[in-house]
């Protein structure tokens, strides 16, 4: 059985200790408050005490002071969906489908975009079109124009004999332009590829150099973009592949748009019995999310 001076001492350490967790909590939160950064606040920013008693005890209870501060501009990932759809009936008997669903989110230091598309089409019952097509790329920012980056690609084209193309490409880039509706970029790095082409796997390394721009009009939300891509192999420059593309997109409204492009696909080495260039006139209805 405790005695009284006993029970005493056991209830002041045990008083000292829940001061002791409270002062971390407060520590804690200020340097959590203090931490914050891409706010916008409405106040000062105020930590709030809420004094209870309990069991004959004090207890204290830090409340962060929410409902005074206000977060914006954070940054969100921004998504489009791209459709289109032609089908003739008559003298000719044609269907073309296409798809394109691109995501992309920019912070101060980090770019994240990703991209699928797709397209299938036959004309008269023979097969005219069917390929797909899926990419990610990260780009970190060192400075506010040079950039580092990882690309990752993979291509399918029945038409073409390609089963498959895996290009993984890390490199560095550069903004030449960096404006508020205006960009152009290029990026130089070694890539690696793996494909099987016809009846062929093939794996080797290449030099990758790219281009992007584009353009944004804000007056009619309408935007005009352009980008190349060219990957010649390290030891024989002959096998080379080519990737352009340059479109123009016309605001309906604020979420949907009319876009058309323009896809160049070029390989000097191509499989067996088919041609080095395939050039692809896309347009559809675009729904930003």
């Amino acid at each position: 059985m405790l005695r009284p001076h006993k029970l005493f001492h056991l209830c002041g350490r045990f008083y000292f200790v829940k001061i002791y967790f409270a002062a971390l909590i407060l520590i804690a939160g200020i340097f959590k408050s203090s931490a914050q950064t891409g706010t916008n606040r409405t106040g000062y920013d105020r930590l709030w005490w809420e004094n209870s008693v309990h069991e004959d005890f004090a207890s204290l209870m830090f409340v962060p002071a929410t409902n005074h501060v206000a977060l914006t501009n954070q940054p969100v990932w921004e998504s489009s969906l791209a459709i289109g759809f032609t089908v003739t009936r008559g003298n000719s008997d044609t269907l073309l489908a296409t798809a394109n669903l691109q995501t992309h989110r920019r912070t101060a230091f980090n770019e994240f975009t990703l991209g699928a598309d797709a397209a299938y089409g036959d004309n008269n019952s023979v097969q005219s079109a069917n390929d797909a097509h899926a990419f990610g790329q990260y780009n970190h920012l060192f400075t506010e124009r040079f950039f580092g980056y990882f690309r990752a690609d993979a291509l399918h084209d029945e038409i073409a004999n390609l089963q498959y193309r895996v290009t993984l490409s890390p490199g560095a880039g550069y903004y030449f332009v960096k404006q508020t509706n205006t960009t152009l970029a290029g990026e130089l790095g070694p890539a690696m590829v793996f494909q099987r082409l016809g009846s062929s796997d093939d794996n080797y390394v290449t030099v990758r150099l790219a281009e992007r721009f584009e353009h944004k009009f804000t007056e009619n939300n309408a935007r005009v973009w352009q980008s190349v891509e060219f990957l010649p192999q390290i030891n024989a420059f002959n096998n080379f592949v080519v990737n352009a593309e340059v479109g123009l997109e016309a605001g309906i409204s604020k979420k949907i748009s009319l876009q058309a492009c323009l896809q160049d696909n070029f390989v000097n080495e191509p499989a067996p019995g088919r041609q080095q260039n395939d050039l692809k006139i896309v347009s559809g209805l675009k729904y930003k999310f």
